[in-house]
């Protein structure tokens, strides 16, 4: 499999059924960019570095994702409207795993 559909629902409530390929070593937040699933400038603003969380999304089905690491970990306590279920997108390699993955993007703060 070179393409997995990812489910976004977007900023306004919008949702999105995008492929993203498995095979470019992209990650979630490439993804959500290359779609313009928000507006330039707000997502991804660090360049993926987990140093600002304007990437952080809800993970809203069971899929299992890598672990979180320490640094977005620290990035997520302090950032705003965190949830059980938050994530830096960035953080997320896509892989054939991620295959229906449904996700909702943070307020933007």
């Amino acid at each position: 499999m070179q393409d997995v559909v990812i489910h976004i629902t977007d900023r306004e409530g919008e949702t999105h059924k995008v492929l993203a390929p498995t095979d470019m070593a992209m990650n979630l937040m490439e993804v959500l960019r290359s779609y313009e699933i928000a507006p330039e400038g707000t997502i991804g603003v660090c360049g993926g570095m987990a140093m600002c969380a304007s990437c952080q999304c809800y993970v809203n089905s069971d899929h299992k994702l890598n672990a979180m690491e320490d640094e977005e970990d620290a990035m997520l306590s302090e950032a705003f409207n965190v949830k059980d279920n938050s994530r830096l997108s960035c953080q997320i390699p896509i892989t054939e795993a991620l295959n229906g993955l449904e996700i909702e993007l943070a307020p933007d703060v």
